[in-house]
């Protein structure tokens, strides 16, 4: 048997569990983990801020030694930067950072919008609909970051489409630092979220066209490049209290124990695909 034929008769895997994504069991740790990726990638969370283990404990009534996995495992995705004697901070990528990181996505992506070109089922077009359509509902609601957050989640969702574990997971390693460079860098703020390529992928996929898609894709990630400005700028730093009460607030009505698993985090993100973080 071909392997050609060995490819197409294998199961999709579909999207990674969060709980793998962050190698975190189910539980608070992981809610929590998700709560500030989402407020980073949102960027209500910006970049340099401090997020104390004791603040962080108290707002959402749990040990520090929660909060320090749920800190760690940010760490690892590259989102939160752990320096020695200071404590953890939400990252703050460099100029340099910034074009490796898009070069990067420059090699990676469009060979991997070919292949989802190829692959890409009815309910895959329909997915990635939904997600143009999630974006469309966020700017039109005056909400920058979640529109750049769900844009970066279109990226990944096409990787999945693609059927590449490996580059799935770089992807989102790249793609969540993505966010965190535009809050940072981006020069055309009224323009962050044009969605207009991202239209474009769709029709390339529904026509099956994988010269397009790659085409498509190469010319999105140029234009995200060209429209950093890369000079040093200092963002407001709002309090962890402001930013992530509600959330928390949630999570201590839904009756999530110290340290016991809680799933309705988890739950209501697979639900939304949320499986990243632009």
């Amino acid at each position: 048997m071909s392997f050609g034929a060995l490819t197409e008769n294998r199961a999709r895997p579909g999207p990674q569990r969060l709980d793998e994504i962050f190698a975190i069991p189910p539980g608070r740790a992981l809610d929590i983990c998700v709560q500030l990726q989402t407020a980073i990638l949102e960027h209500r969370l910006t970049a340099g801020t401090k997020l104390s283990e004791d603040e962080v404990g108290e707002i959402y009534g749990v040990s520090r030694t929660v909060v320090r996995t749920a800190l760690q495992a940010l760490a690892h995705s590259g989102l939160v930067r752990i320096e020695r004697n200071r404590g953890a901070f939400v990252s703050r990528p460099t100029p340099r950072e910034a074009h490796e990181v898009f070069e990067a996505r420059m090699l990676i992506e469009p060979r991997v919008a070919r292949m989802a070109a190829e692959s890409a089922t009815p309910d895959d077009l329909q997915g990635l609909q939904a997600h143009i359509d999630s974006e469309h509902g966020a700017l039109q609601a005056g909400d920058l970051g979640r529109a750049l957050s769900l844009s970066g989640n279109f990226h990944i969702a096409i990787a999945e489409i693609a059927d590449q574990i490996v580059l799935a997971t770089m992807m989102r390693s790249l793609i969540s630092r993505s966010s965190l460079i535009i809050a940072l860098y981006w020069k055309r703020r009224d323009t962050a979220c044009e969605s207009h390529s991202h239209h474009a992928l769709l029709s390339a996929f529904e026509n099956q066209d994988a010269a397009a898609a790659e085409a498509i894709m190469k010319s999105h990630i140029i234009d995200l490049h060209s429209g950093l400005d890369l000079k040093s700028r200092e963002d407001a730093v709002a309090s962890l209290a402001e930013v992530l009460g509600a959330a928390a607030g949630a999570l201590s009505k839904a009756g999530a124990p110290l340290e016991k698993p809680s799933r309705s985090i988890l739950d209501r993100s697979i639900a939304r695909n949320e499986t990243l973080m632009p």
